[in-house]
């Protein structure tokens, strides 16, 4: 054969080797893109692993509460626990290490004396001292040092810094007492939110020197209103939209429209775009009574609000549209029967954990239970599981329960604490605090369970093993009611007590 034709026919063969090996790599690129990767296969294939045509990352949530989020903190912007329950599912805790051996007192505010003055309550006026339920402090990160804000029953707001317990700046006087838990702006703005028993919601700035007012909410702003002028919840800002709901018995959603002037200072310019009633027809006639107040911290989950009142309403509103001009609508009702002050707290499924009190002791009360997990996408049998507390009356949850690994922890007002199952609702453990009136809502950080009781002890105990009866590691005597809820933050604690002063515990 002439070598021309050799020639010829060595370039065709060579050809198809050549096409046939593209092909077949081809063919095999495109069946690992079909195959789930994992690490045996990325090291036996690591032109897959490097390929442009690899798929990309989930894209970013785009609704109000993403569900990745549960258990988390609240955003990225400012660190630490900045609103009650610390993001908006009231799932986060705060912060290790904690101390899991017996910590000393690190220091008390005041010093000496208390924070105590006269406040009236359905026509008795009575002094109280400290702070209670729920005044869980806002502990944070700002300018190189941690702060400690806190409003307390001597009718100011509180800005200590958290290594030595001394002002950072000057309280700042309200009207009244005030008995909820602060909120910390989330996205970075010197700014901080809290009620009071004197009618008003309040936006205080924080980079004046001196904490200054910007603007305040009235409880007479909305009609129709029942029950009184307190504001106990703590509020969520998401979006620059601020949620919260009042002791009038109203739910409000305020668009705050934030800002800097131009001398540098923070700004704000609040419309109050949308409110409804806790109450229907159907709860009047099912409960009676104008006891409608919401004393919870509203919570949030993707684009649905929660929240509760003083009738054991639970309700859903969507808040999709609210952007976009189109008012929330209600897509969820539960009656517990009896009072349901605790906060709703949500799991990364979407599943409502609600605590309820036992005080009427109604028919609708004793058959739903005290101890709840709800599932709202079947609004017509939403009941997963329900523990009942109706040993005594008063009975039942004031306490906001705290979620770990797989169960949920409640503590009764008689002083019991029980971890749930959250899948089943069945009891896995349970022990007893003494005192009575345990208010407090539990914290569970780094394997660590901290509750405190009404004759002034804090306690920790070792919950690593679910299943396992809680160990006791620790107990420290303070002196006083420990109704509010202790703030954990890098290996301290801080709390208040009804004799008169917040306390910082620490390992050192």
């Amino acid at each position: 054969m002439p070598r021309v034709v050799l020639f010829r026919v060595f370039i065709a063969g060579l050809l198809v080797l050549i096409v046939g090996a593209v092909a077949t790599a081809a063919y095999a690129l495109r069946n690992a893109d079909d195959k789930p990767s994992g690490p045996a296969e990325a090291k036996a294939t690591p032109a897959v692993a490097a390929s442009p045509s690899a798929s990309p990352s989930a894209p970013p949530f785009a609704g109000w509460s993403d569900p990745a989020l549960v258990g988390k903190p609240y955003g990225t912007k400012v660190q630490g626990l900045l609103t009650f329950r610390g993001n908006p599912t009231r799932t986060y805790y705060g912060q290790g290490p904690v101390p899991r051996t017996t910590p000393v007192q690190k220091w008390q505010f005041p010093q000496s004396g208390g924070l105590c003055s006269l406040s009236t309550d359905k026509g008795k006026t009575s002094e109280w001292c400290g702070n209670g339920w729920t005044g869980q402090p806002a502990v944070f990160e700002r300018e190189g040092r941690t702060w400690v804000v806190f409003g307390a029953y001597d009718r100011s707001l509180h800005f200590l810094d958290a290594a030595t317990g001394e002002r950072i700046m000057p309280d700042f006087k309200t009207g009244d007492i005030i008995k909820g838990s602060v909120t910390v702006d989330p996205d970075g703005f010197p700014l901080l939110y809290s009620g009071s028993r004197d009618n008003y919601y309040r936006v205080i700035a924080l980079d004046r020197g001196t904490p200054t007012e910007l603007w305040k909410l009235s409880a007479d702003a909305v009609k129709p209103t029942m029950w009184n002028d307190d504001w106990d919840g703590s509020g969520i800002i998401i979006d620059d939209y601020l949620l919260e709901g009042g002791e009038n018995s109203q739910f409000h959603i305020v668009k705050l429209n934030r800002g800097y002037g131009p001398d540098g200072k923070v700004t704000v310019n609040p419309q109050l775009v949308f409110h409804t009633p806790s109450w229907d027809d159907q709860l009047l006639k099912d409960f009676g009574g104008t006891a409608m107040s919401i004393e919870n911290s509203v919570a949030v989950y993707r684009d649905t609000v929660y929240f509760a009142n003083s009738a054991g309403l639970v309700q859903g509103w969507d808040l999709s549209g609210l952007k976009e001009g189109r008012a929330p609508t209600r897509t969820f009702r539960f009656w517990t029967g009896d009072d349901t002050d605790a906060s709703i707290v949500i799991d990364a499924e979407g599943f409502l954990y609600v605590g309820s009190e036992f005080e009427t002791g109604n028919a609708r009360s004793k058959a739903v239970g005290q101890m709840l997990k709800l599932d709202p996408s079947k609004p017509d049998n939403p009941v997963v599981w329900s523990v009942k507390d109706q040993g005594a009356k008063p009975a039942g949850i004031w306490g906001t329960p705290a979620l770990y690994k797989d169960i949920a922890v409640y503590d009764t007002t008689g002083g019991d604490v029980l971890g749930i199952d959250r899948a089943t609702g069945a009891v896995r453990w349970r022990f007893h605090v003494p005192g009575g009136e345990t208010w407090q809502s539990p914290v569970v950080v780094d394997d660590t369970l901290f509750i405190g009781d009404c004759l002034g002890t804090m306690r920790a105990y070792d919950v690593a093993d679910t299943n396992a009866d809680p160990r006791l590691l620790w107990e420290v005597k303070i002196g006083g009611c420990i109704e509010s809820t202790p703030a954990v933050w890098k290996g301290a604690m801080y709390f208040g007590t009804r004799a008169g002063a917040i306390h910082a515990l620490s390992t050192s």
